[in-house]
């Protein structure tokens, strides 16, 4: 049975081209059985090519008319040699090595005549591990959905006797409620209605910041700063992994009053600009972030992609990190407000809207001379509480890669299991060497986070930000050392004199 596909999917097909291909993917590192023969993951490929028996999504591939998508088709037979494949590397315990050959798997499109996954196993000749490279089109769903979907290949115990791999898995359905379809008709000139209304709004909102009659919005698209991680999507790929346990983060996220994800942002913000240091750059401005806003209402479980993608400002102008964070805290919630008082469809539309200008930008081949849209996206999700099986394989992190969005940047994806926060970074490769140093700056961002709220006098250093002076004030007062204050009946409390 045919399946139809959404407007917001099919974008991820249109817009795709071999430099830029739209699949999502994901680095899994899985420990065999105690006892496993050496042969293991040689006998789990094999065994995996014989679940030829796909459900949709894995047994569709896009019909299309003129390269534009239509539907979802089903297909007699699967091309087992094609979607599960074995490869062999020197050393799994080489991170280093693992990002550059998954990088290498990375920067292929998948084939458009053939369902839109693979399945890559990865091994050495002298471990206990392997890896698994998971790679599926964005089209078939955002990452919530995907992470729901793959779920269903794996179990919190071993389960080798009725072990059936995700692709092979037929999904529950759910009860749809019959809707009144009169309710439903004006439901639907109600709902677009309301959604041309906030674009306009949101237009509107943007003109009056460009004006700078009320500069409390949104920021306006095509902000960011070039930089070499920026510009034109070429084909080539730099990965990266990192690991934080997500206790420290909710820890320091209820002391510093911040959510999670704003605490992520600084870290990254503070790496980010380290990393970029390196490569000569300064700044005289915030970097900008692109954030996905999934707009489900609680608890529902609609497949497919739907979110919105808009861009945050970050910090500038602070060496103090705590200082930092609260200017990421006031910006971030800044967007999330207007996405909360906007129609879900609007916000969708305008991230079409202004997605289709840096589509444009890179179909003409001058991403390379205009602003990007955001330095760096950065997504986070929920994922498995609960340690997970593959088969009778441990699963033990589980990092995503994510695709590149016209204008380039930095895309950053977490994604939490088991207690520890699994992070995927890429990128283009065309103008640097690696993406380790950013893995390893987050960390050390992360520790600098943590000490600050102890220790006042930590600070970023010199992350290449070039701030004017700042003006100078009538009356500076000046914080003196406990053995240094005087009596208050002498000159007051504290130490004050003129500019």
């Amino acid at each position: 049975m045919s399946r139809k596909i959404s407007f917001l999917d099919k974008m991820f097909w249109v817009t795709e081209s071999k430099a830029n291909p739209k699949h999502v993917a994901g680095i899994q590192i899985l420990e065999m059985p105690e006892g496993a023969a050496q042969d293991y993951v040689e006998k789990l490929h094999a065994e995996l090519q014989t679940f030829t028996d796909a459900a949709s999504p894995f047994n569709c591939r896009v019909s299309s008319f003129l390269g534009y998508p239509i539907r979802l088709k089903p297909i007699d037979k699967l091309d087992m040699d094609y979607h599960v494949q074995l490869h062999e590397i020197a050393d799994l315990n080489d991170k280093v090595e693992i990002h550059q050959f998954v990088a290498q798997l990375h920067e292929t499109w998948l084939d458009r005549d053939k369902p839109l996954w693979q399945y890559h196993l990865i091994k050495d000749r002298s471990n206990t591990r392997f890896a698994i490279y998971v790679k599926v089109h964005h089209m078939c769903g955002d990452g919530a959905t995907l992470i729901r979907i793959f779920q269903r290949g794996y179990a919190e115990t071993k389960n080798d006797e009725n072990f059936v791999p995700v692709w092979a898995t037929k999904a529950e359905r759910r009860p749809r409620k019959k809707a009144n379809i009169f309710k439903r008709i004006l439901g639907g000139i109600w709902g677009f209605v309301v959604t041309i209304f906030d674009i306009l709004w949101i237009l509107f909102r943007l003109l009056v910041k460009i004006l700078r009659l009320n500069t409390h919005y949104m920021p306006v698209p095509f902000s960011g700063t070039k930089t070499v991680l920026t510009g034109q999507v070429k084909k080539g790929r730099a990965v990266s992994t990192v690991e934080l346990d997500f206790n420290r983060v909710t820890r320091l996220s209820k002391r510093l009053r911040a959510s999670a994800n704003e605490i992520m942002l600084c870290a990254f913000d503070i790496a980010v600009h380290r990393f970029l240091k390196d490569y000569g750059h300064t700044f005289d401005k915030a970097l900008y972030t692109n954030m996905p806003i999934n707009l489900r209402k609680p608890g529902e479980l609609t497949g497919g992609n739907k979110i919105a993608i808009v861009p945050v400002k970050l910090a500038f102008g602070q060496k103090d990190p705590y200082l930092r964070l609260r200017q990421i805290i006031e910006n971030h919630r800044i967007v999330k407000h207007a996405a909360s008082v906007s129609h879900p469809a609007a916000f969708s539309y305008y991230t079409l809207l202004i997605q289709s200008f840096s589509l444009l930008f890179e179909l003409l081949r001058v991403s390379d001379w205009v602003r990007p849209i955001g330095n760096i996206l950065i997504s986070n999700m929920p994922g498995p509480k609960n340690e997970l099986y593959f088969k009778d394989a441990r699963l033990l992190s589980t990092c995503p890669v994510s695709t590149m969005t016209p204008g380039g940047g930095l895309n950053i994806t977490m994604v939490t299991y088991n207690g520890v926060a699994q992070i995927g970074l890429v990128c283009c490769n065309t103008k640097i060497k690696d993406l380790e140093p950013v893995s390893r700056y987050f960390l050390e961002a992360f520790e600098l986070l943590e000490d600050c709220i102890d220790d006042p006098s930590l600070d970023t250093d010199c992350i290449g930000e070039q701030d004017e002076e700042p003006p100078k004030t009538i009356v500076e007062e000046e914080i003196l050392p406990e053995d240094e204050i005087v009596d208050e009946g002498e000159v007051g409390i504290g130490k004050l004199h003129q500019a």
